[in-house]
């Protein structure tokens, strides 16, 4: 081929554009597909493509969508400012892909690799359709720090407790450095896009009212949150993160959902704090190893939304109970640290850890609802809502899945409410009513004394409920149903 052919050819294929089909990574630095397609030299044309089809029931939840909206918002306005900007399409993601490659003579698609399974289904529709093509499909690391076929155990299979799975990421997983956003990026001319106010995300009753006080969804606010967590809270994470009414976690869950940023630049930051390998940094990034866990276990276990990973918890005698449900849902149990777990919930999208654990094993122990009706809500009303993270965490909580907490395990919420929320502080901002009870029995009204009941201000029944069940009474019914399923023995469900 002679030089100026050779130039006729590469300057015909650079006109073409690389789609980066943002997903779950919607950000600029260390934005994998991005970086590969500026690198092409070819005009980039980012797209996001609002797909509700293929998620079936695990399409985005309320609190979900309403992030959703605004992380895609600055999305769009820092594209613009880097000199392109973004097309948003709806329908089945990979029709969608496939027909906008070849609307715009598309040279590559490159996108994240993601482990939810209708995500997986469409990357391989559009490898299958594009095989044998001129128009290349490349799928990078974006929202995941390790590649989940490629941790195994000695007998090559994937991991289901968390330890060795932590150990062999530690051992096997090179994490590498962050690379910066684009200075700018060479756009290709942008086809018809859908306006984003069409596409109705936010609620229409006005329930997330405050959730624009609590966070700023988007790259920027990720990292502000970051630098936050950095300066105030990770060198004591491993004590401040169990202080419920404190600032000691990170706030970041959200972020990492939505890929607003990458989990290598957190685990990056960490380890370039003063004291990197002290137990603050060391347990933020163990947190970090199970949420990769997490995936790891749906990339292999793509029912566990649906289906115990433990066989014989098919058979646990659940009650459905609509009218406990509710109570739970909206933090009316007359149990003060659930109450106010599920009142921070609904109203700013979000709950404290260490109190998800408690509402969640309140629901599936004491209440015997099935843990797919706790699954359900938080997926409905969390910002961060994700859905390795939300099955497997349920199903550790019920029992029955990877790394399962054993069932008859049971949380005491009274003195868990004591022990991380000493002072009733937690209490007294999500649940008012409790306001001016002594500090003795913030966490279990019940037990306080009419008069202490009244200089509160509190009727029991009325101002605020009385308790569901009889912790005791639950707990006991929780194990005689354990002891029931399947005629197993507590001790052989270990």
């Amino acid at each position: 081929m002679s030089h100026y052919l050779s130039l006729m050819v590469t300057s015909k294929k650079d006109s073409r554009p690389a789609i980066v089909w943002f997903r779950r990574d919607l950000r600029l630095t260390d934005q994998a597909a991005l970086g590969a397609a500026v690198a092409s030299g070819a005009p980039v044309l980012p797209v996001f493509v609002l797909d509700d089809g293929k998620a079936g029931a695990w399409k985005a939840g309320g609190a979900a969508r309403w992030w959703l909206h605004h992380s895609l918002t600055q999305l769009h306005a820092v594209l613009r400012h880097h000199g392109t900007g973004l097309v948003l399409r709806r329908g089945d993601s990979a029709e969608v892909i496939l027909a906008l490659a070849k609307e715009v003579d598309a040279c590559a698609i490159h996108t994240g690799i993601l482990p939810e399974p209708w995500e997986r289904a469409a990357d391989d529709a559009v490898a299958k359709h594009l095989k044998g093509t001129d128009c290349a499909f490349h799928r990078h690391p974006t929202v995941l720090l390790h590649d989940p076929d490629t941790i195994t155990t000695q007998a090559g299979k994937p991991f289901g407790v968390f330890t060795p799975f932590a150990n062999a990421f530690l051992r096997g997983v090179p994490i590498g450095t962050p690379v910066p956003a684009p200075k700018r990026i060479k756009g290709a001319d942008l086809p018809a896009s859908e306006d984003i106010s069409d596409w109705a995300l936010r609620p229409t009753i006005t329930w997330d009212a405050q959730f624009a006080d609590a966070w700023v969804p988007g790259e920027a606010g990720a990292a502000a949150t970051l630098d936050r967590f950095l300066d105030e809270a990770v060198n004591g994470y491993d004590v401040g993160r169990n202080a419920v009414s404190k600032a000691g976690s990170s706030s970041l869950s959200p972020f990492l959902h939505w890929g607003e940023i990458s989990p290598t630049q957190v685990w990056a930051a960490t380890l370039h704090t003063d004291h990197p390998h002290t137990a603050g940094p060391v347990a933020y990034r163990r947190e970090l190893i199970w949420r990769e866990f997490a995936a790891h276990v749906l990339w292999h276990h793509p029912t566990v939304p649906e289906e115990p990973l433990r066989p014989e918890f098919k058979a646990f005698r659940w009650r459905r109970d609509p009218r406990a449900l509710k109570a739970w849902q909206r933090g009316q149990t007359g149990v003060p640290i659930v109450d106010a777990g599920m009142r921070q919930l609904w109203s700013i999208g979000w709950m404290h850890n260490r109190v998800r654990m408690i509402t969640a094993s309140y629901l599936v122990k004491h209440l015997l609802v099935p843990w797919e009706d706790g699954q359900a809500w938080f997926w409905e009303t969390l910002v961060d809502a994700d859905l390795g993270n939300n099955s497997v965490n349920w199903q550790w909580v019920a029992g029955c899945g990877a790394d399962a907490a054993p069932f008859f395990r049971i949380f005491n919420p009274v003195l868990q409410g004591t022990k991380f929320d000493p002072d009733g502080d937690y209490v007294r901002r999500w649940v008012p009513e409790l306001t001016k009870l002594d500090t003795r029995f913030i966490h279990e009204p019940w037990a306080a004394p009419n008069t202490a009941l009244a200089a509160a201000g509190i009727i029991l029944g009325k101002t605020y409920p009385k308790p569901m069940i009889d912790l005791a009474e639950g707990r006991a019914r929780a194990l005689a149903a354990l002891r029931d399923t399947g005629g197993k023995r507590a001790d052989q469900l270990v």
